[in-house]
């Protein structure tokens, strides 16, 4: 159903407001859509997740007429806990929302996935599943529905995305952003592979990942990480 004029015209306000902000406090500005050698839809945009503002982070790095086709995949369980929070995914981002606490088929999130990319809609997802707020550990094993996710979009390109410093910016359990400057790497885009097994294609999306850190990281160690965690679940 069609949104009524003002929550339309609200909900542009805000999407302009919230990049103009996020930009000031971080110092993230969108690319130039010539800086990408990736399509400006259909693509999965996947980041490592530490902070509730991870997905505006990458929101605002994309140039403004792609973001128009760009939904973040998010918690429903957070971002229906009030009007807010849920004006704001659905209206201001026409975000994704996928049930965590596993009473949704993981089949059924894929499916959801799946059609977005399929009406020419590109997404911003998290494959860690949760925020990693480790401090001695640069990201968590990738569950396995960025596989899943892949292996039915075969055509669709997965892009790495490094975000650096936002978890000083807006920390776990804190709702007032401290102006720090972060860093946005966008990579290659990768694509699921035919017979690429499922241990197989999250290292190498791993490691795409990592590469893009701003400091070494053990990928040995990441990569042991991954195959321990795609060994003992189905997870989204």
């Amino acid at each position: 159903m069609k949104k009524p004029f003002w929550a339309r015209w609200l909900a542009r306000r805000i999407d302009s407001a919230l990049c103009l902000l996020t930009s000031f406090i971080t110092g993230v500005r969108p690319k130039a859509a010539q800086q990408l050698d990736f399509p400006s839809r259909q693509t999965v945009y996947y980041a490592n997740h530490n902070s509730h503002g991870d997905f505006v982070l990458v929101w605002v790095s994309l140039p403004k007429q792609w973001r128009m086709n760009t939904r973040p995949v998010a918690g429903a369980d957070y971002w229906l806990g009030g009007r807010i929070r849920c004006f704001i995914i659905e209206d201001v981002f026409n975000g994704l929302l996928v049930d965590r606490g596993g009473h949704q088929n993981p089949q059924q999130i894929i499916d959801a996935m799946s059609a977005a990319l399929q009406q020419g809609e590109s997404l911003i997802i998290f494959p860690e599943g949760t925020r990693n707020t480790r401090d001695d550990t640069a990201m968590l094993p990738f569950k396995s529905g960025l596989y899943h996710l892949a292996r039915a979009n075969p055509h669709t390109a997965f892009v790495p995305v490094w975000l650096n410093n936002i978890n000083r910016v807006l920390p776990k359990g804190h709702y007032l952003p401290v102006p720090l400057l972060c860093q946005v790497n966008i990579g290659q885009a990768l694509y699921w592979q035919e017979h690429e097994d499922k241990a197989a294609f999250l290292q190498r999306s791993q490691q795409a990942l990592l590469a893009l850190a701003p400091h070494p990281v053990n990928m040995a160690t990441a990569v042991a990480e991954t195959e321990t965690e795609t060994a003992e679940g189905e997870q989204i």
